[in-house]
């Protein structure tokens, strides 16, 4: 006895100092069941782990004959055995007979040619983790200590599975801590979606030993798209891109349900097309946890297994990367609004540069609808004017793609049917069709024609008059639900555009209207000069002359002084003339610039050389106001440049006429400096035209001056006279 206890004593010790040196437990539960097959003189010694799906799988095996149990042996439990036994009594167990019983054990033990077999419960945590079971060689019966002397054995081996345990909980912890920072890191450095998807799914799948793992995003219409997949397999289940209609049962329709973590362990439950899918792949276990962005569900992250259920706390561990998915499509959308919101800024506020410089409506129209096509990253965006006569005309567009012909720029419609161009007319707000197939009326049906699928219309105001409408075109999708919000300020500035035109050409109309006044009133002072004082002065002039020449005898002192008035009558009347060929030169009238301007280079101080290309004459007003431009450029020169030489140019193509002066003075002028270019410039302006300046000191002075060929108060072309010029 005393050596038996001993001999017992001693294998203990030997395998507690392999549990304490934290050997290996596949080794250590080797060792025990070999030690305890050994001390018990029995054929055979078998440690087995109990499964959650109802089965049982040899983890350790010692045979004193040839034939041993092998590791990984897996079988379902039932029948009556001793590992039956033992699972439904939780306690050490001893079966006598397996010959008649049915099951896998049962089967097992009898090819072994066992007979009678002792179990003793091996517990963790409190938990029965599995059972160690002796058995004889046929016809020798064990101990009736057997039991005791097993139970000491299956404590050290609980010591050991408890230890290896911790130390793989231990080290799950520390892989899943290092996965976690590794996602987080991604997530901090603003990596895409894309790219932190990809990671989580991986490091998610690793961490939690499936052979699986997806991402998926909840689309409308009950679609599920796949935004990240991985596999240690080398081939994915769904491809990143696919996507899948969500019904039945399976782990994604789960969680869009319930909005829960959800668990399918029995492949036979599987339904649906993404139930099917899983099932054609042979997968056994689906745990899925839902990804929630701002409390809105966005998606679901899935794990999934082909051996067998993942451990109950898969659903608490996924969460954890769920979270980190989720964080990095806040930052990415948060991105995208600070980026969108930027561009939109930027945009805003190049359309508004154009509408502070004056550009005219037609420019405005055209940039509007560009950066509001780019920024919300349309189709199409059209602009559209409501007319007085109750017809709709096209004023402008973008399109992102040629579609094949260009945007019907003033096509008039009628605003008629379904479509938000009638929309927008009937109700003065905001509008959207999301699916053309229904629209109707003329525009309805040119929607059609170019493939619209959606678009949104917002009114744009003038000075409370519904003026038009800005609209937004889909060819694949319904628009965005903040499109009209976005779009709105565009239509403001369109509206700021078309006040401050208005305003302007008000603003013109009314300084051409001065002009024209002025030009004619100096006429008028012309031809009254020369109609009325000047032919008064040469009557006067010829009747002195006429009593000179009648004078009586004894009055002739009386001559010098009669021609002496009459020369004085003359001299008025030259002075008189000139004035009135300053006012407005007959030789403008009769032949037009060139010889006018020539005249003016002939009167010049400084030397002027003139050169001007023109076909034909030109209208009166355009003429009038190249005359006296040059006329004022060059006044100032004399005064001001010092200049030893005048350059003037003269040319016109179809809409411009285009006069340049060029001098070689001290340089230094500018608008501001006197009453002279200010006056200039007024005119030139007034006119609609345009003029700048170039004078830098020391080098000389270049005016350039651009003259509209059409009437700036009535907007229509001027037409030239027949006469050359």
């Amino acid at each position: 006895m005393g050596g038996q206890i001993a001999e017992e004593q001693a294998a203990l010790r030997r395998v507690a100092v392999l549990v304490a040196r934290a050997a290996p437990p596949e080794k250590v539960l080797a060792v025990i069941t070999e030690e305890a097959g050994r001390l018990l003189s029995v054929g055979h010694a078998v440690l087995s782990r109990y499964n959650p799906d109802g089965t049982m799988s040899v983890v350790a095996a010692w045979s004193s004959a040839d034939a041993v149990i092998p590791v990984e042996t897996r079988m379902s439990l039932g029948g009556r055995n001793v590992h039956m036994l033992v699972f439904q009594a939780g306690q050490e167990a001893r079966s006598r007979d397996s010959a008649s019983v049915p099951g896998d054990v049962a089967r097992l033990t009898r090819e072994l040619d066992l007979g009678e077999a002792v179990g003793a419960t091996v517990s963790t945590e409190g938990r029965l983790w599995g059972v160690m079971i002796v058995a004889p060689i046929r016809e020798r019966p064990l101990p009736a200590d057997t039991e005791t002397r097993l139970a000491a054995f299956t404590e050290l081996a609980a010591t050991a599975i408890a230890n290896a345990q911790a130390r793989e909980e231990l080290r799950g912890f520390a892989e899943e801590q290092a996965a976690l920072r590794r996602v987080a890191t991604l997530v901090a450095r603003g990596a895409s979606p894309d790219e932190v998807f990809a990671a989580v799914a991986a490091e998610a799948g690793q961490v939690l030993r499936a052979e699986h793992g997806n991402i998926g995003r909840y689309d409308p219409g009950g679609v599920v798209g796949m935004v990240a997949a991985w596999s240690n397999t080398g081939t994915v289940l769904i491809p990143v891109g696919t996507r899948r209609a969500l019904g039945g049962r399976n782990a994604c329709t789960l969680v869009f349900e319930t909005g829960e973590p959800g668990r399918i362990d029995d492949c036979a439950e599987y339904s649906g097309e993404l139930g099917e899918a899983n099932r054609a792949w042979g997968v056994r276990s689906s745990v899925a946890v839902p990804v929630s962005v701002e409390g809105r569900l966005w998606g679901v992250m899935v794990v999934q297994s082909l051996k067998g259920p993942l451990p109950a706390g898969t659903e608490a561990r996924l969460a954890g990367f769920t979270e980190l998915a989720a964080a990095a499509i806040a930052n990415a959308q948060a991105r995208e609004e600070l980026r969108g919101f930027a561009e939109e800024q930027a945009a805003l506020g190049r359309v508004a540069t154009l509408v502070a410089q004056g550009s005219p409506a037609h420019e405005v129209f055209t940039a509007v609808a560009e950066e509001a096509g780019q920024l919300l990253k349309v189709d199409c965006t059209v602009l559209s004017r409501y007319e007085p006569d109750g017809m709709v005309t096209v004023v402008g567009g973008w399109i992102a793609a040629d579609p094949g012909r260009p945007l019907d720029v003033g096509l008039r419609l009628n605003p008629e049917g379904r479509n938000i161009h009638a929309l927008v007319f009937e109700t003065g707000q905001s509008a959207r069709i999301d699916d053309y197939d229904a629209a109707s009326g003329g525009f309805g049906d040119l929607a059609r024609g170019w493939k619209f699928r959606a678009s949104v219309g917002v009114p744009i105001w003038v000075e409370d008059r519904l003026w038009g409408v800005i609209s937004a075109v889909s060819r694949s999708e319904p628009l965005p639900a903040d499109t009209e919000a976005r779009l709105a300020g565009f239509t403001e500035l369109a509206a700021a555009a078309l006040a401050n035109s208005d305003a302007q050409a008000a603003l013109t109309a009314s300084r051409a209207r001065i002009v024209a006044a002025t030009d004619q009133t100096r006429r008028r002072v012309e031809r009254d000069l020369h109609d009325g004082a000047q032919q008064r002065l040469v009557s006067l002039a010829l009747n002195l002359r006429a009593a000179k020449a009648t004078l009586p005898p004894g009055a002739e002192g009386l001559a010098p002084r009669l021609e002496a008035a009459a020369g004085a009558a003359t001299g008025v009347q030259e002075k008189l003339r000139e004035i009135s060929h300053g006012l407005h030169p007959a030789v403008l009238t009769e032949g037009g610039l060139r010889p006018a301007l020539r005249a003016l280079a002939r009167r010049s101080a400084v030397p002027v050389t003139v050169d001007v290309h023109l076909a034909r004459r030109l209208a009166e007003p355009v003429e009038v106001a190249a005359y006296y431009a040059v006329s004022e450029a060059l006044t100032n020169t004399v005064r001001h440049a010092d200049a030893s030489t005048v350059q003037v140019e003269v040319a016109a193509d179809e809409s411009v006429l285009r006069v340049l002066v060029r001098d070689d003075g001290r340089g230094g002028a500018d608008f501001g400096s006197g009453s002279g270019l200010t006056g200039l410039k007024d005119r030139v302006e007034a006119f609609g035209g345009r003029i700048s300046l170039r004078s830098p000191p020391g080098v000389g002075t270049t005016l350039e001056i651009a003259l509209p060929l059409y009437d700036p108060a009535e907007a229509v072309r001027l037409e030239p006279a027949n006469s050359g010029s």
